[in-house]
């Protein structure tokens, strides 16, 4: 005789325990799926104190340094930047700033860091990168030559002034909101493209980008070493760097 099939009491109990465990379990991750906890907040840079408040009374939260070699060589190990960068054995990887970065360069590493943190970084604009520099940078002399014939040999004796040298981040004036380095050796990208008297260029297009230093140059978007493109106006930028910006306060996108 066969014997008939029963299920033990103590399974019954153990199933109806896990089966909601599992049901949660579920929601659970789809929320989290939503809410995008694939975002590492360690790769959130430092940013300044106070956003920068624009003319148009717009703010525009700025990372407190230009990006440094250590959180460039970040986004190089995680496959996210073809260049890695290196420093001489007197510098600090997290205190040097990531210079020798072409507009190619940068964009690879925007594309990144907002990937890792869900962040919306982007390059400043000119006219923003003017204005929040402008508490830092110092005044425009009057010319030394008046004859309009020979602004380029004002423009030439005039600027100059900036150090070359690399220094560590922090060793140059802070801004009121606490954007550092801003009148540094390192110019820094700008997302604004060189139309020149042609007008509007597709971005796909662009020969060159506007940097923002001692003085605003046009430089080419393949161009790692300022020093053998040269620029538009005045002395070439020393190194080439960048510093993220963005319209949200990225502390409040992980509360």
């Amino acid at each position: 005789m066969t014997a008939a099939k029963t299920c033990k009491p103590g399974l019954k109990v153990s199933l109806l325990l896990v089966a909601p465990i599992l049901f949660a379990a579920v929601l659970l991750g789809a929320a989290l799926i939503r809410r995008g906890t694939g975002h590492d907040p360690a790769l959130l840079p430092e940013m300044a104190a106070r956003p920068v408040t624009l003319s148009n009374g717009a703010q525009l939260y700025v990372q407190k340094y230009e990006v440094s070699v250590a959180e460039w060589n970040t986004c190089h190990d995680r496959g996210g930047c073809t260049l890695r960068l290196r420093v001489r054995p007197d510098q600090d990887a997290r205190a040097t700033p990531a210079t020798g970065l072409s507009h190619v360069d940068v964009g690879e590493y925007l594309r990144w860091i907002n990937t890792a943190t869900g962040a919306t970084f982007r390059l400043p604009t000119a006219g923003e990168w003017t204005e929040m520099a402008a508490s830092v940078l110092p005044e425009k002399v009057d010319p030394i030559f008046t004859d309009p014939s020979l602004t380029w040999a004002s423009t030439y004796l005039t600027e100059g002034l900036a150090p070359r040298a690399l220094r560590p981040r922090g060793s140059f004036s802070t801004s009121p909101e606490g954007v550092a380095d801003l009148d540094g050796s390192v110019w820094e990208w700008t997302q604004d493209c060189v139309s020149g008297t042609s007008g509007d260029v597709d971005p796909a297009r662009c020969p060159a980008y506007y940097v923002g230093g001692e003085h605003v140059a046009a430089m080419s978007y393949l161009i790692r070493d300022p020093a053998r493109g040269g620029c538009a106006v005045g002395s070439p930028p020393a190194h080439l760097g960048m510093r993220l910006v963005t319209e949200k306060d990225v502390g409040a996108h992980f509360r």
